[in-house]
């Protein structure tokens, strides 16, 4: 496809490790982060190469003099909020400031001056980059949708409403924790299938769901709704959401109000957030809808359809214990791209602002699980396995219908193009920690 491309696309950095295209972190990426090093405070940074760049210095430098004021004191909080909440264009002058300070030609004292505020990225330790206040987790794969649903109804997998509203659940922020925190397994009320009576006891069937999450930038107030074609206007940028599910909990608890325990206990995210302006090139169509489908209600209909959907390859990887153990590298599980969503990050906005609820800089909204129509592409072990049906072989001899302790998973997304540098959304890892233990979890 043809792609509108302004010249930046074509500059080089001077940190060399930028311009390697498959590490994912080059001069046109540069997501933001949370990081900590030696014993200062949390700094917000952006990655570039194998770095990252102290933006907090940077400010104070002043490095960020031709910027506004909210921007340049954002830029010095401890999260990303501040910042999100200067807006669209706020925030792409900020990036186009970090481009040309960190270009080839840039000015040799700024360049000296800024390699003394690089922090190599395994030398550092990620944070949670949002104060996220609200949570909300969607239903958009109509693959995941429909997957799902014949294991519950053979005979009707959709529901009759998916087709015409996104399906959405608020989730539970609390428990939001960022990439690499061990995810404890979860006790609940489960129903087994020959038994009259629940028991309470660990999880069984505790799975991984792939997804996206869009960080919301600008907000709105309650009572305004957000117009479908100023919705993409509201989003800071996106990340890597890893939705744990305990399958036997949901199963028993959900009917007839919907998720709760079952996946209110963790919600791993990345450490990165990719903004909107390093994804516009791989802006594209979602997959088209069958003729037959009913067309969006008007105030679902995108004015830019041709842009409604993200060029992302998404996959899946999974550890065992016995795996790292013997030095095996990570099975790939699934493999996918977000342009297969249903419903498009823009309707998802619009519609959960349309009964007038308002959004908050740093609320965070997920896709829900990203699959695909073809085997291979399912983002989760509930499809993969057919509900514990199938097992999963492993090259250990291990078998898997859903996560055992000590399994990782880790989730990967890139953006890449002929010609393009590659844009990397990192990793989303987390670790299966048994019930009876409770490591490093995240506290208030």
């Amino acid at each position: 496809m043809k792609r509108e491309l302004d010249e930046s696309w074509t500059w080089k950095s001077w940190i060399a490790s930028a311009n390697e295209r498959d590490r994912g972190y080059p001069l046109q990426n540069l997501p933001f982060c949370l990081f900590q090093d030696a014993d200062r405070e949390p700094h917000l940074g952006v990655g570039i190469g194998r770095f990252v760049l102290d933006i907090y210095e940077c400010a104070k430098a002043g490095l960020f003099e031709c910027l506004s004021e909210d921007v340049r004191i954002a830029c010095t909080e401890p999260k990303l909020n501040a910042l999100m909440a200067c807006g669209v264009e706020a925030n792409s002058r900020l990036r186009q400031t970090l481009m040309l300070l960190l270009r080839e030609e840039a000015e040799a004292a700024s360049t000296e001056l800024l390699a003394h505020l690089l922090r190599p990225m395994e030398s550092v330790v990620f944070q949670k980059p949002v104060a996220v206040g609200n949570y909300t987790d969607f239903y958009a794969s109509i693959h995941h949708a429909t997957n799902v649903g014949r294991l519950f109804r053979p005979d009707q997998p959709l529901l009759p409403n998916y087709k015409y509203i996104p399906i959405g659940y608020h989730g539970r922020a609390s428990s939001l924790v960022v990439s690499g925190t061990s995810i404890v397994r979860p006790r609940g009320q489960i129903k087994l299938p020959l038994e009259d009576l629940p028991i309470f006891g660990p999880c069984r069937q505790l799975d991984y769901e792939l997804e996206v999450g869009a960080y919301i930038g600008t907000g709105n107030f309650l009572g305004q709704p957000i117009d479908i074609a100023e919705a993409d206007q509201h989003i800071f940028g996106i990340s890597l959401v890893n939705d744990w599910s305990a399958r036997d909990i949901q199963a028993w608890e959900y009917q007839p109000l919907g998720p709760f325990l079952g996946k209110s206990f963790a919600t791993t995210v990345s450490p990165w957030v990719v903004t909107t302006d390093a994804l516009k090139v791989f802006r594209v169509p979602l997959d088209p809808r069958p003729k037959e489908d009913p067309t969006p209600l008007q105030y679902l209909a995108s004015p830019e359809p041709s842009t409604g959907g993200i060029d992302l390859d998404l996959e899946v990887h999974l550890s065992t214990a016995r795996m790292r153990e013997i030095a095996l590298p990570p099975v790939r599980l699934s493999a996918g791209n977000l342009r297969q969503l249903y419903w498009s990050f823009a309707q998802m906005v619009t519609h959960h602002t349309s009964n007038g609820c308002n959004l908050l800089p740093g609320d965070l909204i997920a896709s829900g699980t990203v699959s695909g129509a073809s085997e291979g592409t399912q983002g989760s072990l509930l499809e993969i396995t057919r509900r514990g049906a199938e097992q999963l072989h492993l090259p250990t001899g291990e078998v898997r219908s859903f996560l055992e302790d000590g399994d990782e998973i880790v989730l990967r997304g890139f953006c890449q193009a002929e010609g393009l540098p590659r844009i990397s959304l990192g990793e989303c890892v987390g670790t299966i920690a048994p019930s009876a233990n409770v490591p490093n979890l995240e506290r208030l």
